[in-house]
């Protein structure tokens, strides 16, 4: 049942909120000036919140002296170093907008988001001891060398720094002269003084799990919002440590994870990379108190040999997010934290939109995946209408379109009028692309909207599918995922990929007698049974159905040279 508490709560603390994200650091640097703000568990290295407020502001100084000015755009190829924190928030604090990008993007992946957000300083990795960039950022280079003025190399080394790049050392030189001069002349003040709430600070590219990736517009008040809602949905506060280990290029760190934990004033313990083993350790070694991931990182920690011989006594709260989940896994899931939960979130939202039941039970959590907050409404609509206006909202229970209204509502995708307006309807409410209802369990999520599959003209949404089948074979089967192929009789054929479960056999015999139980147009015309863990995956976790239709593709023209596919 949704807490009238709760939402009371976040009232109360959106007429309180101040308006910027480094507001937060330097309350913290008055109130709690030598407590710990931040622990990185690579090097060991603790900082305060006083260190955190100077630093940040040292690299705002040196970034206004490069002569960047408000609206600029950076952008970074970083892992989440304490270092790459400070610079996020030096960009908050003068104006500036970060693009984190994701660390595994190739040259070409990287040089089309350079096309669409023409950064002016690029923040990158040299030669490290997983890889070597300096290959890739040569690429792009050629191609945006007359774009971005300065290539900033994050390595120590002198004699590994790129041409046309300078070295994190040579870049920082004199920068504590260089604060000292802002502040002498104001020039930084004056500089934050200018920034408001609703300012542009983060750009976030969607994981392009429906197409190419697109850089959506995060401001101040979007994330701070978020921040609210998952520290009053999670009853996070001050006397939490949480564990950060997702990549800095999703919103599950950068918004969740890190900007709530700032915002609240606990301890942000973070990893450079997601390793599982090291994470365990970190939680076992600092006494974290909530981790946060999605669930395949969790997965592979259970699966680690020498689990069980981690202390994880100190975490009191385990959030899950990106998928659905199984009772298995929530069961596992209780046995690593008392408290656990999810909810419904996505970059145009800055995370989280929806919160399960704080203290729920499994049944509880698997009932639906829970209630929004006042700030931001949630609400089931028609399709937008001509005028590009909402369409009309559709009674308790019936599925339609997951929209959301309020000041989470994302600024646009930057340079993208066309699909900004797909997006946001004229009267401001936000659709998610998802599919779902919503009554008093809370949001039921029913698949994406851009997924539904249309055999015989009826709608099938593929999460139903996937769902009764792995409950039906539980204990066969792992994960599930069904798309919608051309048909030549049925407009759309529907194949199911399954995951059959290592020492188990599985048939598809088993399966089509399986799916009887469900109405004829939703069973599966073919079923492709694949090994654990192959199913593809977008670079945050989620099942790539684009990839899917793509193989699903192939192999139905395959079946139709048999016979097998269009009868």
């Amino acid at each position: 049942m949704k807490d009238p508490k709760m939402d009371e709560e976040c009232q109360k603390r959106y007429k309180e909120l101040l308006p910027r994200m480094f507001d937060y650091v330097d309350l913290y640097a008055k109130q709690k000036g030598s407590k710990v703000a931040l622990i990185e568990y690579d090097t060991g290295e603790e900082v305060t919140w006083k260190d955190f407020a100077t630093k940040s502001k040292a690299f705002a100084a040196k970034l206004l002296s490069l002569g960047l000015t408000k609206g600029d755009i950076i952008a970074t190829s970083l892992p989440l170093l304490k270092e790459h924190i400070y610079l996020m928030y030096a960009c908050y604090r003068i104006g500036l907008i970060i693009a984190p990008l994701d660390l595994r993007l190739k040259a070409h992946e990287i040089s089309r988001n350079f096309e669409k957000i023409n950064p002016k300083v690029y923040f990158f990795l040299g030669k490290t001891e997983r890889a070597d960039f300096r290959p890739i950022v040569a690429e792009v280079m050629k191609e945006h060398e007359s774009i971005c003025q300065y290539w900033v190399q994050f390595q120590k080394e002198e004699d590994l720094i790129m041409d046309g790049a300078i070295g994190i050392s040579e870049f920082i030189k004199g920068i504590k002269g260089t604060y000292i001069k802002a502040l002498l002349t104001g020039k930084l003040r004056k500089a934050q003084k200018n920034v408001q709430k609703q300012d542009p600070c983060l750009i976030i590219f969607t994981t392009g799990s429906t197409g190419y990736p697109k850089p959506a517009l995060l401001s101040h008040e979007n994330i701070l919002v978020q921040n609210i809602g998952l520290a009053v949905g999670f009853g996070m506060d001050e006397n939490d440590i949480m564990c950060v280990n997702l990549p800095p290029s999703h919103v599950g760190c950068t918004t969740e994870q890190l900007a709530t934990t700032i915002y609240g004033g606990g301890i942000s313990l973070i990893l450079h990379i997601f390793d599982a083993e090291k994470t365990l350790d970190a939680v076992q070694k600092y006494k974290a108190t909530i981790l946060g991931q999605i669930p395949a990182l969790f997965a592979m920690q259970w699966r680690l040999p020498n689990y069980n011989s981690f202390n994880l006594s100190s975490l009191r709260f385990a959030i899950y997010g990106g998928q659905a989940v199984t009772r298995p896994f929530l069961e596992n899931l209780s046995q690593m934290a008392p408290e656990f939960g999810s909810g419904f979130g996505l970059t145009e939202g800055a995370g989280f939109l929806t919160y399960t039941p704080h203290g729920g039970t499994v049944d509880e959590i698997l009932a639906s995946i829970g209630y929004d907050m006042p700030i931001s409404p949630i609400s089931i609509r028609d399709s937008m209408k001509s005028d590009g206006s909402a369409g009309d909202e559709k009674n308790p229970g019936d599925v339609g379109e997951i929209c959301f209204s309020g000041p989470q509502v994302f600024l646009g995708y930057l340079g993208d009028e066309e699909n900004t307006k797909k997006t946001i309807s004229t009267d401001s409410y936000c659709y998610s692309g998802d599919l779902g209802s919503y009554d008093d369990k809370g949001l039921q999520f029913a698949g994406r909207a851009k997924f539904i599959i249309k055999p015989k003209g009826y709608n099938v949404f593929p999460t139903e599918v996937e769902d009764f089948i792995a409950q039906s074979l539980k204990g066969k089967v792992g994960n599930v995922a069904c798309v919608g192929i051309p048909h030549e009789i049925f407009t759309e054929g529907i194949m199911a990929f399954v995951e059959k479960i290592e020492g188990q056999d599985l048939s598809t015999t088993e399966l089509e007698e399986a799916v009887k139980n469900i109405a004829a147009y939703k069973r599966p015309n073919h079923f492709e049974i694949v090994k654990t863990g192959t199913l593809p995956l977008t670079r945050v976790g989620k099942t790539d159905y684009m990839a899917l239709k793509q193989q699903g593709e192939e192999i139905a023209q395959k079946l139709r040279s048999e016979g097998k596919w269009d009868s």
